[in-house]
């Protein structure tokens, strides 16, 4: 399986020398977006906290201790990584959640456990490998197999939201639900139903994450960009109001986030590797503590 090359999610990818993402078989493009699987390695003591801005999607995740659900979340995330672990998990497109789970809605910002026995034992049996690049491309093989034998084909209301998703995602010009229902020539009203539906968050939420994401991206790759350029090219009306949503959402204006972008200490980064859906939710006024969820 093929490396996805992305770094969208990853807030401070400075801190997190590797981890894999995985592109799923042809025949699973419609159900899984990409696998992520992380390592990481702490002496005792130790704990490094790791920043994301999720996808507005749900994750299937294996560790050692079982598999969950996670569902869509609403806020940027962390994890508090201590000891050794793994993790496996596919970032699932809409057109899959119904299989997993009947309202999305109802696992929003929350981690259910899913009895999926052999999943859990493949990805296990696969990690022990001694190799890690190996390891985790069985582990992905493992994983793969299984969601084509258990997760129901997509649907026509499913690719409908795969196709939403698709647009939100590849134009950053998308700012409000009329121009989806516009291009996909249905009602801005479908529109909100079926992503409700397979989703499990308004479309308008959909939008923000993936606009606040590319933001993100911009400022943190390109510093001759102005605050005031990277709102334009990702369709905000101007800096006042990607200031807004970046405050709501992260807890700090783009400009501290740029201050921040800084490489983590030597002593902070021993063998870390973690992926961007791993991490527990937080509110942007929460920035210490987080609530106690097992979130993507």
């Amino acid at each position: 399986m093929p490396q996805v090359i992305s770094g969208r999610g990853v807030l401070y990818p400075t801190r997190l020398p590797t981890f894999q993402r995985v592109a799923p078989p042809t025949e699973l493009a419609d159900l899984i977006r990409w696998f992520w699987i992380p390592r990481w390695d702490l002496p005792p003591g130790p704990s490094s906290r790791q920043h994301v801005l999720p996808f507005p999607a749900s994750n299937l995740v294996v560790e050692p201790n079982g598999v969950t659900l996670q569902g869509p979340t609403t806020r940027a995330s962390y994890r508090d990584l201590r000891g050794r672990g793994w993790a496996v998990g596919a970032l699932l497109r809409p057109a899959a959640v119904g299989s997993l789970c009947d309202e999305p809605s109802s696992i929003r910002d929350r981690t259910i456990t899913i009895d999926a026995p052999e999943l859990h034992a493949a990805v296990v049996t696969a990690m022990q490998g001694a190799d890690e690049t190996d390891a985790a491309a069985h582990a992905a093989a493992a994983f793969a197999s299984w969601a084509e034998a258990r997760v129901t084909p997509a649907d026509e209301g499913g690719l409908l939201a795969n196709t939403i998703e698709d647009l939100i995602a590849s134009d950053s010009q998308i700012v409000r639900i009329d121009q989806i229902a516009k291009l996909i020539n249905i009602s801005a009203r479908h529109v909100q139903r079926v992503t409700h539906r397979y989703v499990g968050v308004p479309p308008l939420a959909v939008i923000r994450r993936y606009r606040l994401q590319e933001a993100a991206e911009r400022i943190r790759e390109d510093r001759s960009l102005t605050i005031g350029q990277v709102a334009a090219d990702v369709g905000y009306a101007d800096h006042a109001h990607l200031t807004r949503d970046f405050r709501q959402v992260l807890g700090l204006a783009p400009v501290d986030y740029r201050r921040g972008l800084r490489p983590q200490a030597q002593s902070d980064a021993v063998r870390l590797r973690l992926a961007p859906q791993a991490c527990r939710s937080q509110t942007a006024a929460d920035n210490q503590q987080g609530p106690n969820l097992n979130q993507h």
